[in-house]
């Protein structure tokens, strides 16, 4: 199991930055299995979730507990930060609009997996990008991050 957690972390630099994998994975972590396939489904640090993993792509998706381990990671390559008057909404779940995108890491993609942030830094949510970073900054219309769980669902 060492091993594959040793994979997951090489996974999770790749995907969130340089130190992400130490940041999410830890010595200590643990790693449940699909009952059909055997491949790895969840990875758990002290009985909590902090990321599951993806099999058709093969990278992974984050928990609120997660996310908020890599939040103040160095380089964190995968954040958007969402303005004042849309922190409530997104932590309740819903989406960010990119009119609402006050920044956004500098190589944010269409599918990455991003951690959403107040203006103050805190981790509000995580989802999917929707458009680059870019676009995000840029655009006044359109979806910029498909929200998966906010902080507010998380409790």
């Amino acid at each position: 199991m060492e091993e594959e957690l040793a994979r997951l972390r090489v996974v999770a630099d790749y995907q969130f930055g340089r130190g992400a994998g130490e940041l999410l994975i830890p010595p200590g972590s643990t790693l449940e299995r699909s009952r059909k396939t055997g491949r790895p489904r969840h990875i758990y640090h002290q009985g909590e979730l902090v990321a599951s993993y993806r099999p058709n792509d093969g990278l992974l998706t984050l928990t609120i507990a997660g996310a908020t381990r890599l939040a103040n990671l160095p380089g964190l390559a995968c954040y958007v930060v969402a303005s004042e008057e849309a922190v409530e909404f997104v932590e309740e779940g819903k989406t960010l609009f990119a009119k609402h995108v006050v920044e956004a890491g500098p190589d944010v993609r269409p599918g990455d997996e991003v951690v959403v942030k107040a203006p103050d830094g805190k981790v509000i949510a995580v989802g999917k990008a929707l458009l680059s970073s870019g676009e995000m900054e840029v655009f006044q219309r359109g979806v910029a991050v498909k929200v998966r769980r906010g902080r507010a669902r998380h409790r």
